[in-house]
């Protein structure tokens, strides 16, 4: 028996050592690590009750909700929120709020009809000088909201209220509060008929935003910059950072780009869109929160945010196809966003018992 135990002792130790067994095992508990991470994220979550949303679409209505038509509607509808989204995802990882971006793309809208109007014409230059007008609009709009959050030290809520209010009211008097439907042909044609690689126009253009938006915050020192603004403010300045140029940066993006929306919302409907971009602010800053990133400040993606922006846009088609209420996608939608906050509140709770734990071991094992 001891012969054996010895034996059996040997082994154990000879695979213990073995380099291939270790190698392994180490794999093994990467993958597991790899795979708790990924579904401790919130997006995770998320984009499995995306799929049980579809799932239960695509019982209930079949072919009618499976169609390309309604796929392609889908992402038209998402394109204008999936730009707006990428700015608010900044925004909020720094802690920050921007309200105003319904507003900013009304007014960038009209300032782009008037200025392609006052052109006198149609072709691809006037739609030019339509982007740029609506982009320096929305920019020139989230350099005001960064500079009064930042260097004012205004908060963020009552700055992006405020122009909130100011850019949809000057809109209104520029307009008399009459839509301008003086679009070039080229934009319409563009969202209606133009492919590339296959995309309608207006995802294709979404699609880019969204991955020079992922690049800019997962993989360059602006990105880094303001996750660690989001997480400690006071910390990232001791560290150098200059975090008022940063946050007057970080709203300019966000402009901007509801500049862009503003543009992309022009090409869809052939007019301005006075009244009709009323919820718009909250539908993104919803779908921004639900993909995962914390209203806290400090975490988030551009891929939770994708997620996030498809639930509201994939509701209101199905309850279209099946006859359901649309006014029901925003009880949906704010089920989602409390639960989705309730989560994120969770796990920073967790997080900080984890840490309290870890400090107290650590305390009494030097002691």
């Amino acid at each position: 028996m001891s012969v054996e135990r010895g034996a059996s002792g040997s082994r154990s130790s000879a695979v213990a050592n073995d380099p291939a067994v270790v190698s392994g095992g180490d794999e093994v508990n990467q993958t597991q690590s790899l795979l708790k991470r990924a579904l401790g994220l919130q997006a995770v979550w998320i984009l499995g009750v995306l799929v049980v949303i579809c799932l239960f679409f695509t019982v209930i209505a079949g072919d009618r909700f499976l169609s390309a038509g309604n796929f392609s509607l889908i992402s038209q509808n998402v394109a204008v929120w999936a730009v707006l989204g990428v700015g608010m995802t900044f925004v909020i990882i720094t802690s920050g709020i921007d309200l105003s971006v319904g507003s900013v793309l009304v007014f960038s809208s009209v300032v782009a009809a008037k200025a392609m109007a006052a052109m006198g014409g149609s072709g691809l230059g006037v739609a030019a000088v339509g982007l740029v007008a609506a982009v320096i609009s929305g920019m020139a709009w989230g350099t005001f909201n960064g500079f009064l959050v930042a260097r004012a030290k205004v908060p963020a809520l009552i700055v992006t209220l405020g122009t909130l209010s100011i850019a949809l009211g000057l809109a209104q008097v520029v307009t008399g509060g009459i839509d301008i439907r003086s679009v070039p042909d080229e934009l319409t044609d563009f969202s209606a008929y133009t492919k590339i690689l296959g995309i309608p126009g207006l995802p294709f253009v979404a699609l880019i935003v969204l991955i020079i938006g992922g690049i800019l915050l997962h993989k360059t020192k602006f990105g880094l910059y303001t996750y660690a603004i989001g997480s400690n403010e006071e910390a990232a300045r001791r560290t150098g950072i200059k975090v008022t140029r940063h946050l007057v940066f970080v709203y300019a993006l966000a402009g901007t780009l509801a500049g862009v929306g503003a543009l992309l919302s022009l090409a869809q409907y052939g007019t301005t869109t006075i009244a009709g971009q009323s919820l718009t602010n909250l539908n993104v800053i919803a779908a921004v929160v639900i993909g995962g990133t914390s209203i806290f400040g400090g975490y988030g993606t551009i891929f939770g945010t994708v997620v996030g922006l498809f639930i509201p846009a994939v509701l209101q088609s199905g309850f279209v196809i099946i006859g359901v209420q649309p006014f029901w996608q925003g009880v949906a939608v704010g089920s989602v966003l409390i639960a989705a906050v309730y989560v994120d509140q969770t796990r920073r709770a967790a997080a900080m018992r984890s840490a309290r734990t870890r400090n107290l071991f650590k305390r009494r094992g030097s002691q």
